[in-house]
């Protein structure tokens, strides 16, 4: 329950958010009892469906990706966290060098 999407009617962060809190998009992106979830590769426009994430203060975030099996901290100290997009080049990075 906590990582499965509860925005009324499957809808995303972009149909539900109120103003801009985050330098992540918000396309593609649901949210459950406690966590950010991705709802598809084609909506988020990156890999990752089911994993679940929390941003947090100065560009800090972590991620679990069940499907493959992954977990991600990574932790920095960057303000304001707009300064640099770590968040939306991390995930892209990490799952490139995945090696099936």
């Amino acid at each position: 329950m906590m990582t499965k999407n509860h925005l009324a009617g499957g809808k995303d962060l972009t149909q539900m958010a109120l103003g801009a809190f985050s330098e992540t998009a918000y396309e593609g992106v649901g949210f459950g009892l406690g966590f950010e979830t991705s709802l598809g590769e084609v909506q988020t426009g990156a890999l990752g469906v089911g994993d679940f994430y929390w941003g947090g203060a100065a560009s800090t975030i972590f991620w679990v990706d069940p499907s493959e099996e992954l977990c991600v901290v990574f932790m920095t100290q960057l303000m304001p966290s707009a300064t640099f997009n770590f968040r939306g080049q991390l995930k892209n990075i990490i799952y490139a060098a995945l090696d099936d």
